[in-house]
């Protein structure tokens, strides 16, 4: 007789058949809900976490109420890459969380003037122009921003209404703010699926 069945035998010697079937039931119930518990908590925490859309700043990339899933992890193992979408805390305001597509990386310089975005790095000394294809508006505004060796320039596709790094309220993003990035779209289910990073054609 194994232990698990020793273990029966005496509840039920103890409560009885039918109280005793019950409290197997119980117990046999809360091991199950320890063991997800383990499994699912670190989960939660560590890896991955749901992030609820609100208002229109990454229309039309992301609309309101849309379910998604940050990839918490990543980051641990490999630098931001331009043109992926990130859910972080603004400095100004830690107690809120923002999402937002990536434009500058650390170290590089970036201005917008007439509606163009141009970027200024090692690589790129002279500068190139970010052609965006998954926006549908002029980008207003004039920034010029150097970028420290931690930090990055965010900005929402729905151009207009975004509060981003050009605001001043926002402005460049340190890398420790970074919650992770915006890896699954759960709901609704027509728009379901992995989010993909753009490929920038270089323009200088």
């Amino acid at each position: 007789m194994s232990f698990s069945e020793n273990k029966e035998s005496a509840i039920i010697k103890i409560f009885g058949a039918t109280l005793g079937g019950g409290v197997i039931f119980i117990l046999e119930l809360l091991q199950i809900v320890i063991i997800a518990a383990a499994i699912i908590i670190p989960i939660r925490y560590f890896l991955i976490q749901p992030f609820i859309v609100k208002g229109a700043s990454m229309e039309p990339s992301f609309e309101e109420n849309e379910y998604l899933i940050i990839d918490e992890l990543s980051y641990r193992f490999r630098d931001v890459e331009r043109g992926e979408i990130i859910v972080f805390e603004p400095p100004a305001n830690e107690d809120q969380y923002y999402i937002k597509r990536v434009i500058g990386l650390p170290g590089e310089t970036v201005e917008l003037q007439d509606g163009k975005i141009t970027i200024y790095n090692d690589q790129y000394p002279n500068g190139f122009t970010l052609q965006e294809d998954y926006i549908d508006e002029y980008t207003y505004g004039e920034k010029y921003v150097v970028l420290g060796d931690t930090e990055y320039f965010v900005m929402g596709d729905n151009r207009d209404v975004s509060l981003d790094s050009r605001a001043s309220g926002v402005g460049p993003i340190p890398e420790e703010n970074i919650v992770g990035r915006v890896w699954l779209r759960g709901l609704p289910f027509t728009r379901a699926g992995f989010i993909l990073t753009p490929e920038y054609s270089i323009q200088e």
